[in-house]
Order: C-alpha cells, then sequence, then structure tokens
C-alpha cells in the first residue's frame, strides 16, 4: 500500500488546487482502492473528490480535529477507481484555515 499526504492552508472563501497534482499516484493506472482521511483545523472546510471524472464525494464536510489524520476516525470514504484522481478543499469561513490529509492506494491483484 502506498500513503500520499500533504498538508494546505486554504484561504478564505477559496477552492483548493488538486492536492495530488503532481504526486506519484494522481493518475491510477489500474485499478484500486483508495482511502481518503482529512481534518481540518478548525470547522467550514468541504471536501470534493473525484476518480477517473466521478465525484465519489462532492463538497462535504471533513472533520475538524485539527490534528494529522487517524482512521478510522477520520476517513472520509474508501473506493475502488482508475484513471485521474483530483482532491480539492472549499473554505467556506471567511479565514484561512488549515486542512491535512492522506490518501492511502491499494492496487487490486
Amino acid at each position: 500500500m502506498a500513503r500520499m499526504s500533504g498538508q494546505v492552508s486554504v484561504a478564505a472563501n477559496a477552492v483548493s488546487a488538486n492536492q495530488l497534482a503532481g504526486l506519484l499516484y494522481e493518475f491510477l493506472e489500474r485499478p484500486a482502492n483508495v482511502l481518503l482521511a482529512a481534518a481540518a483545523a478548525a470547522v467550514g472546510i468541504n471536501t470534493t473528490f473525484l476518480i477517473g471524472g466521478v465525484a465519489v464525494v462532492n463538497d462535504q464536510p471533513i472533520s475538524r480535529a485539527n490534528r494529522y489524520p487517524i482512521l478510522p476516525d477520520d476517513a472520509v470514504t474508501e473506493e475502488q477507481g482508475i484513471g485521474r484522481m483530483i482532491l480539492t478543499f472549499r473554505n467556506t469561513t471567511g479565514a484561512p484555515i488549515v486542512v491535512d490529509w492522506t490518501l492511502d492506494v491499494d492496487f487490486l491483484a
């Protein structure tokens, strides 16, 4: 299993860039299980997660635990897919908020 992770500060009333851009498994060339976990420093962050052009999470709130995500507490979704993955965060508040995220990729045999 491979893990991609990161931290981003999302500006007030803004949407982040694709957090997976340029990372090793941004493009899934064969079917895989993916597990997304995320935690924000405060309330007000929503996430959108696309796999192969299909929105598997569409603008849904995430944990506001203010720490590195732990499993299973901060799991957002677990899906199977193939193709390009896009992960963005949207801040619904008037102040910047930091988000920590992890994405585990487990290719199917």
